[in-house]
């Protein structure tokens, strides 16, 4: 439910601080993947990670491709390790996936931020 109103924020926050075009390519690119992965397998990926996905790609759009992919990448990495402990634990639950993403895009803005000078 906040996630499309957070992805505005991002992008008009962005846009006022003249990096509306990254974070909105950001957006668009994760957004894209996302879909297209909730498309063919809508077991596999949630609406709501595809709704995240908007404002998160939008967020490390603005600190580059480097920042982008590495965000993009680790909350898979984070999501498939976390699912192959759930799997060895013997549980048959499912793994959220938008917590890897937050924590994931977190962590790389963790690291951009002290070398962008904020």
């Amino acid at each position: 439910m906040l996630t499309v109103p957070g992805a505005a924020v991002i992008l008009s926050v962005a846009a006022l601080a003249g990096h509306g075009r990254p974070a909105a390519l950001g957006a668009v690119a994760l957004f894209a993947v996302y879909a297209a992965v909730h498309l063919l397998a809508p077991a596999a990926m949630g609406a709501g990670d595809v709704k995240l996905a908007i404002g998160l790609g939008a967020l490390t759009g603005v600190f580059g491709v480097d920042a982008w992919v590495l965000a993009a990448v680790g909350a898979s990495v984070l999501t498939g390790v976390l699912a192959l402990c759930v799997r060895m634990a013997g549980a048959g639950a499912t793994v959220p996936h938008g917590p890897s993403m937050c924590l994931s895009t977190a962590a790389v803005l963790a690291l951009a931020l002290p070398t962008q000078g904020v």
